[in-house]
């Protein structure tokens, strides 16, 4: 399937969560799987999905953003996100932390992977999060970046885990969505109900990384 022909494409945000060819999971990779091969899994899935009449885009946290949920294909991913308990909270780490060079840092933080690699179960899902491709270019323009692509939507996340539904999004991301484009967010006011429930969630749970 050429990009031409996809609906859906690999923004160059997600793309660095996939491991080089050749090369260890390190960093922000952890996908171990060849892109364009990816892409190809989530487009059929999208396109099976609506020939056979279903919905498969389900609402994000704004108009731009939808939930793309399919059977994991990919081999040895473990779940993102771990359940904070007495037994592993001394394994957790925390920093200031930007996911790109020109995002503000913010607070974050998480479980090693390697700390928790006999804790974490394999992912059975995966939550495959898009943007509009309006709302990716108004985001590089922000940033000084181009997106390369006109494709109607653009991965900006993969989120392995074990349910066919939204995991909350991390109160500190709401918040640096709320700052605006030029921090690196989105530009969407804070939602003080959605923020409770995710701070209900993250407060018992932390990203695995």
């Amino acid at each position: 399937m050429s990009e031409g022909e996809r609906a859906i494409v690999l923004d160059p945000f997600a793309a660095k969560n996939f491991v080089a060819p050749g090369q260890k999971a390190e960093g922000r990779a952890f996908i171990q799987f060849e892109q364009a091969a990816f892409e190809d899994k989530v487009n059929a899935f999208y396109q099976e999905s609506l020939a056979a009449g279903k919905t498969p885009l389900q609402p994000g946290y704004a108009p731009f953003c939808k939930h793309l949920f399919l059977p994991n294909f990919v081999p040895d991913l473990p779940d993102s996100v771990l359940e904070v308990t007495p037994q592993n909270v001394h394994l957790m780490k925390s920093d200031y932390v930007a996911r790109t060079e020109k995002e503000l840092a913010v607070l974050t933080r998480w479980f090693p992977k390697d700390a928790v690699s006999g804790l974490v179960p394999q992912a059975t899902v995966l939550d495959v999060i898009l943007y509009s491709r309006e709302q990716i270019r108004k985001e590089n323009e922000a940033m000084g970046e181009d997106c390369g692509s006109d494709a109607p939507w653009g991965i900006v996340f993969v989120k392995p885990q074990n349910r066919f539904e939204e995991i909350p999004m991390e109160p500190i991301t709401m918040m640096r969505n709320s700052l605006g484009v030029e921090h690196g967010g989105s530009g969407v006011p804070m939602d003080r109900d959605a923020y409770a429930k995710a701070v209900d969630f993250w407060s018992r749970h932390a990203r695995v990384q």
